[in-house]
Protein backbone atom coordinates (compact mmCIF):
# COMPACT_ATOMS: atom_id res chain seq x y z
CA UNK A 1 0.00 0.00 0.00
CA UNK A 2 1.13 3.86 -0.99
CA UNK A 3 1.29 5.67 1.98
CA UNK A 4 1.82 9.44 0.47
CA UNK A 5 -0.74 9.53 -2.40
CA UNK A 6 -0.56 11.78 -5.24
CA UNK A 7 -3.68 13.01 -6.68
CA UNK A 8 -3.87 14.29 -10.21
CA UNK A 9 -6.75 15.73 -12.02
CA UNK A 10 -7.48 15.54 -15.52
CA UNK A 11 -9.34 18.57 -15.65
CA UNK A 12 -10.73 18.50 -19.79
CA UNK A 13 -9.54 15.77 -21.83
CA UNK A 14 -10.04 15.52 -26.01
CA UNK A 15 -13.07 13.85 -25.41
CA UNK A 16 -16.65 14.29 -27.08
CA UNK A 17 -17.68 15.05 -23.33
CA UNK A 18 -18.74 19.25 -24.21
CA UNK A 19 -22.14 18.71 -24.83
CA UNK A 20 -22.51 15.93 -22.21
CA UNK A 21 -21.92 18.22 -18.96
CA UNK A 22 -21.55 21.91 -18.37
CA UNK A 23 -18.75 21.39 -16.24
CA UNK A 24 -16.31 20.70 -18.70
CA UNK A 25 -13.57 23.19 -19.12
CA UNK A 26 -12.94 24.91 -22.50
CA UNK A 27 -11.77 28.21 -22.61
CA UNK A 28 -8.43 28.97 -21.32
CA UNK A 29 -10.09 30.96 -18.52
CA UNK A 30 -11.82 27.68 -17.52
CA UNK A 31 -9.43 25.51 -17.55
CA UNK A 32 -6.95 27.57 -15.41
CA UNK A 33 -10.05 28.19 -13.00
CA UNK A 34 -10.57 24.28 -12.44
CA UNK A 35 -7.36 23.69 -12.23
CA UNK A 36 -7.13 26.39 -9.16
CA UNK A 37 -10.60 24.11 -7.75
CA UNK A 38 -8.48 20.62 -8.35
CA UNK A 39 -5.68 22.12 -6.26
CA UNK A 40 -7.94 23.46 -3.60
CA UNK A 41 -9.59 20.44 -3.02
CA UNK A 42 -6.21 18.23 -2.79
CA UNK A 43 -4.43 17.60 -5.98
CA UNK A 44 -1.01 18.15 -6.13
CA UNK A 45 -1.13 17.30 -10.17
CA UNK A 46 -3.14 19.00 -12.83
CA UNK A 47 -3.11 17.29 -16.44
CA UNK A 48 -4.11 19.66 -19.19
CA UNK A 49 -5.36 19.66 -22.43
CA UNK A 50 -6.52 22.71 -24.55
CA UNK A 51 -9.60 23.24 -26.44
CA UNK A 52 -11.21 25.51 -29.23
CA UNK A 53 -12.54 28.33 -27.12
CA UNK A 54 -15.54 28.91 -29.50
CA UNK A 55 -16.35 24.85 -30.86
CA UNK A 56 -14.78 22.88 -27.69
CA UNK A 57 -13.15 20.71 -30.21
CA UNK A 58 -9.17 19.13 -29.06
CA UNK A 59 -6.75 21.83 -29.89
CA UNK A 60 -2.63 21.67 -30.38
CA UNK A 61 -2.87 25.64 -30.31
CA UNK A 62 0.58 26.87 -27.98
CA UNK A 63 -1.32 30.06 -27.26
CA UNK A 64 -3.90 28.35 -25.88
CA UNK A 65 -1.59 26.49 -23.50
CA UNK A 66 0.41 29.53 -23.38
CA UNK A 67 -2.25 31.42 -21.89
CA UNK A 68 -3.58 28.66 -19.99
CA UNK A 69 -0.08 27.61 -18.12
CA UNK A 70 -0.08 31.61 -17.53
CA UNK A 71 -3.39 31.59 -14.99
CA UNK A 72 -2.25 29.01 -13.53
CA UNK A 73 1.10 30.26 -12.60
CA UNK A 74 -0.13 33.64 -11.68
CA UNK A 75 -2.83 31.79 -9.46
CA UNK A 76 -2.15 31.54 -5.65
CA UNK A 77 -1.88 28.01 -5.49
CA UNK A 78 1.27 25.58 -5.64
CA UNK A 79 0.25 23.18 -8.32
CA UNK A 80 2.16 20.35 -10.55
CA UNK A 81 1.76 21.33 -14.22
CA UNK A 82 0.72 18.65 -16.34
CA UNK A 83 0.69 19.00 -20.35
CA UNK A 84 -0.44 16.91 -22.72
CA UNK A 85 1.62 16.05 -25.06
CA UNK A 86 0.03 13.56 -27.09
CA UNK A 87 -2.31 15.35 -29.51
CA UNK A 88 -1.43 14.51 -33.26
CA UNK A 89 -1.34 10.73 -33.54
CA UNK A 90 -5.00 9.74 -34.36
CA UNK A 91 -5.23 8.57 -37.97
CA UNK A 92 -8.61 7.78 -39.40
CA UNK A 93 -8.70 5.69 -42.56
CA UNK A 94 -11.07 5.14 -45.15
CA UNK A 95 -12.28 1.21 -45.47
CA UNK A 96 -12.00 0.93 -48.81
CA UNK A 97 -8.76 3.03 -49.28
CA UNK A 98 -6.78 2.58 -45.75
CA UNK A 99 -3.72 4.33 -47.45
CA UNK A 100 -6.00 8.02 -47.71
CA UNK A 101 -6.55 9.25 -44.29
CA UNK A 102 -9.83 10.56 -43.77
CA UNK A 103 -11.57 13.54 -41.68
CA UNK A 104 -10.48 13.39 -38.03
CA UNK A 105 -7.02 12.58 -38.91
CA UNK A 106 -4.03 14.36 -36.94
CA UNK A 107 -0.99 13.00 -37.47
CA UNK A 108 2.01 14.67 -37.04
CA UNK A 109 5.83 13.58 -35.93
CA UNK A 110 6.83 13.15 -32.52
CA UNK A 111 8.71 16.52 -32.28
CA UNK A 112 5.77 18.52 -33.86
CA UNK A 113 3.69 17.20 -30.77
CA UNK A 114 5.86 19.17 -28.83
CA UNK A 115 6.17 23.10 -29.13
CA UNK A 116 4.57 23.84 -26.34
CA UNK A 117 6.40 22.14 -23.92
CA UNK A 118 9.38 23.36 -25.46
CA UNK A 119 8.65 26.88 -24.98
CA UNK A 120 6.47 26.71 -21.40
CA UNK A 121 9.28 23.93 -20.07
CA UNK A 122 5.88 22.08 -17.66
CA UNK A 123 7.03 19.82 -14.90
CA UNK A 124 5.67 16.97 -16.68
CA UNK A 125 4.35 15.77 -19.87
CA UNK A 126 2.95 12.89 -21.11
CA UNK A 127 4.32 10.42 -23.94
CA UNK A 128 2.24 7.78 -24.76
CA UNK A 129 4.14 4.58 -25.58
CA UNK A 130 2.39 2.72 -27.78
CA UNK A 131 -0.01 2.65 -31.20
CA UNK A 132 -3.88 1.40 -30.13
CA UNK A 133 -7.21 0.58 -32.06
CA UNK A 134 -8.61 3.44 -30.91
CA UNK A 135 -12.49 2.79 -30.00
CA UNK A 136 -14.66 1.07 -32.67
CA UNK A 137 -14.29 2.54 -36.70
CA UNK A 138 -11.29 2.90 -37.85
CA UNK A 139 -9.59 5.04 -36.13
CA UNK A 140 -5.80 4.38 -34.54
CA UNK A 141 -3.95 6.44 -32.12
CA UNK A 142 -0.07 6.01 -33.67
CA UNK A 143 3.07 6.21 -31.64
CA UNK A 144 5.51 3.79 -33.20
CA UNK A 145 8.53 2.89 -31.48
CA UNK A 146 11.10 5.27 -33.63
CA UNK A 147 8.47 8.29 -32.91
CA UNK A 148 8.48 7.37 -29.04
CA UNK A 149 12.45 7.27 -28.79
CA UNK A 150 12.72 10.82 -30.71
CA UNK A 151 9.84 12.36 -28.54
CA UNK A 152 11.62 10.49 -24.95
CA UNK A 153 15.04 11.82 -26.54
CA UNK A 154 13.69 15.78 -26.63
CA UNK A 155 11.71 15.57 -23.45
CA UNK A 156 14.84 14.42 -21.86
CA UNK A 157 16.97 17.56 -23.07
CA UNK A 158 14.48 19.85 -22.01
CA UNK A 159 14.32 18.82 -18.31
CA UNK A 160 11.10 17.88 -18.36
CA UNK A 161 9.56 14.68 -16.64
CA UNK A 162 7.79 12.27 -19.19
CA UNK A 163 4.58 11.00 -18.08
CA UNK A 164 4.79 7.63 -19.78
CA UNK A 165 1.13 6.01 -20.63
CA UNK A 166 0.63 2.79 -20.74
CA UNK A 167 -2.90 1.39 -22.66
CA UNK A 168 -1.55 -1.75 -22.80
CA UNK A 169 0.60 -4.25 -21.99
CA UNK A 170 3.27 -3.86 -24.61
CA UNK A 171 3.29 -0.51 -24.12
CA UNK A 172 4.52 -0.97 -20.10
CA UNK A 173 7.23 -3.74 -22.00
CA UNK A 174 8.60 -0.54 -24.50
CA UNK A 175 8.30 1.95 -22.04
CA UNK A 176 10.44 -0.09 -19.87
CA UNK A 177 12.90 -0.91 -22.62
CA UNK A 178 13.65 3.01 -22.94
CA UNK A 179 14.12 3.20 -18.57
CA UNK A 180 16.75 0.06 -19.87
CA UNK A 181 18.47 2.65 -22.64
CA UNK A 182 18.47 6.00 -20.83
CA UNK A 183 15.98 7.75 -22.39
CA UNK A 184 14.41 8.53 -19.27
CA UNK A 185 15.73 9.91 -16.24
CA UNK A 186 15.05 7.99 -13.01
CA UNK A 187 13.27 7.72 -11.11
CA UNK A 188 10.59 6.94 -13.94
CA UNK A 189 6.95 8.16 -14.14
CA UNK A 190 4.34 5.28 -15.34
CA UNK A 191 0.08 6.39 -15.88
CA UNK A 192 -1.36 2.80 -16.05
CA UNK A 193 -4.49 3.82 -18.16
CA UNK A 194 -7.24 1.25 -17.70
CA UNK A 195 -10.25 1.04 -19.62
CA UNK A 196 -10.03 2.93 -22.70
CA UNK A 197 -11.69 0.89 -25.77
CA UNK A 198 -9.50 -1.17 -27.13
CA UNK A 199 -6.22 -1.45 -24.54
CA UNK A 200 -6.23 -3.05 -21.16
CA UNK A 201 -9.76 -3.42 -19.64
CA UNK A 202 -9.63 -2.34 -16.24
CA UNK A 203 -9.29 -5.36 -14.45
CA UNK A 204 -8.14 -5.51 -10.87
CA UNK A 205 -5.66 -8.59 -11.86
CA UNK A 206 -4.70 -6.93 -14.64
CA UNK A 207 -3.51 -4.19 -13.14
CA UNK A 208 -1.51 -6.35 -10.28
CA UNK A 209 -0.14 -7.68 -13.15
CA UNK A 210 1.37 -4.39 -14.94
CA UNK A 211 2.46 -3.34 -11.88
CA UNK A 212 4.91 -6.67 -11.11
CA UNK A 213 5.90 -5.52 -14.31
CA UNK A 214 6.97 -1.87 -13.34
CA UNK A 215 10.65 -1.23 -13.22
CA UNK A 216 12.10 -1.54 -9.88
CA UNK A 217 12.27 2.09 -8.58
CA UNK A 218 9.26 3.46 -10.71
CA UNK A 219 7.24 5.80 -9.17
CA UNK A 220 3.29 4.72 -11.22
CA UNK A 221 0.16 5.74 -10.74
CA UNK A 222 -3.44 4.40 -12.24
CA UNK A 223 -7.28 5.59 -13.72
CA UNK A 224 -10.24 3.79 -15.34
CA UNK A 225 -13.05 5.38 -16.51
CA UNK A 226 -16.35 6.08 -16.32
CA UNK A 227 -17.70 4.34 -13.18
CA UNK A 228 -14.96 2.66 -12.45
CA UNK A 229 -13.07 6.09 -11.56
CA UNK A 230 -13.49 5.98 -7.95
CA UNK A 231 -13.10 2.09 -7.06
CA UNK A 232 -9.49 2.87 -9.22
CA UNK A 233 -8.59 4.67 -6.96
CA UNK A 234 -8.42 2.42 -3.85
CA UNK A 235 -7.28 -0.32 -6.31
CA UNK A 236 -4.08 1.72 -7.39
CA UNK A 237 -3.14 3.22 -3.38
CA UNK A 238 -3.55 -0.46 -2.39
CA UNK A 239 -1.42 -1.30 -4.86
CA UNK A 240 0.91 1.25 -3.78
CA UNK A 241 0.42 3.61 -6.72
CA UNK A 242 -0.55 7.30 -6.66
CA UNK A 243 -4.12 8.22 -8.27
CA UNK A 244 -6.02 10.44 -10.99
CA UNK A 245 -9.76 11.72 -10.98
CA UNK A 246 -11.22 14.28 -13.03
CA UNK A 247 -13.43 14.83 -16.12
CA UNK A 248 -11.30 13.65 -19.25
CA UNK A 249 -12.15 10.43 -17.53
CA UNK A 250 -15.58 10.00 -16.15
CA UNK A 251 -18.50 13.14 -15.78
CA UNK A 252 -20.17 11.79 -13.01
CA UNK A 253 -20.15 12.15 -9.02
CA UNK A 254 -22.88 9.48 -8.51
CA UNK A 255 -25.38 8.27 -11.43
CA UNK A 256 -27.19 10.92 -13.03
CA UNK A 257 -25.33 13.74 -10.93
CA UNK A 258 -22.65 15.68 -13.05
CA UNK A 259 -19.56 15.91 -11.33
CA UNK A 260 -17.16 19.29 -11.22
CA UNK A 261 -12.93 18.45 -10.73
CA UNK A 262 -12.95 20.02 -7.60
CA UNK A 263 -16.07 17.43 -6.34
CA UNK A 264 -14.46 14.48 -8.19
CA UNK A 265 -11.22 15.44 -6.05
CA UNK A 266 -12.51 15.84 -2.59
CA UNK A 267 -13.87 12.44 -3.53
CA UNK A 268 -10.72 10.49 -4.35
CA UNK A 269 -9.48 12.45 -1.42
CA UNK A 270 -12.20 11.02 0.58
CA UNK A 271 -11.11 7.35 -0.68
CA UNK A 272 -7.12 8.46 0.19
CA UNK A 273 -7.76 8.97 3.59
CA UNK A 274 -10.49 6.22 4.98
CA UNK A 275 -7.36 3.67 3.31
CA UNK A 276 -5.45 5.39 6.51
CA UNK A 277 -3.10 6.79 3.45
CA UNK A 278 -2.31 10.75 3.16
CA UNK A 279 -2.96 13.01 0.21
CA UNK A 280 0.35 15.05 -0.21
CA UNK A 281 0.87 18.39 -0.93
CA UNK A 282 2.32 19.75 -4.58
CA UNK A 283 6.14 20.72 -3.12
CA UNK A 284 5.73 16.69 -1.74
CA UNK A 285 4.80 15.70 -4.92
CA UNK A 286 7.90 17.41 -6.69
CA UNK A 287 9.98 15.24 -4.11
CA UNK A 288 8.22 12.10 -4.67
CA UNK A 289 8.90 12.69 -8.50
CA UNK A 290 12.70 13.96 -8.82
CA UNK A 291 11.15 17.26 -10.45
CA UNK A 292 13.64 19.80 -11.11
CA UNK A 293 12.95 23.39 -9.46
CA UNK A 294 12.04 25.72 -12.45
CA UNK A 295 11.79 29.68 -11.96
CA UNK A 296 9.27 30.59 -14.51
CA UNK A 297 9.80 34.74 -15.50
Amino acid sequence: MNHEVIVTCALTGAGDTVGRSPHVPVTPAQIAASAVEAANAGAAVVHIHVRDPETGAPSRDVALYREVVRLVRESEVDIVVNLTAGMGGDLVLDQEDPLKPVDGTDLVTALDRLPHVEELLPDICTLDCGSLNFGEGSQLYVSTPDMLRAGAKRIQELGVKPELEIFDTGHLWFASKMVEEGLIDAPPLFQLCMGIPYGAPPDPGLLQAMVHLLPENAQWASFAIGRDQMPWVAQSVLLGGHVRVGLEDNLYLSKGVKATNGQLVERAVGIVENLGAMVVSASRAREILGLKERVHA
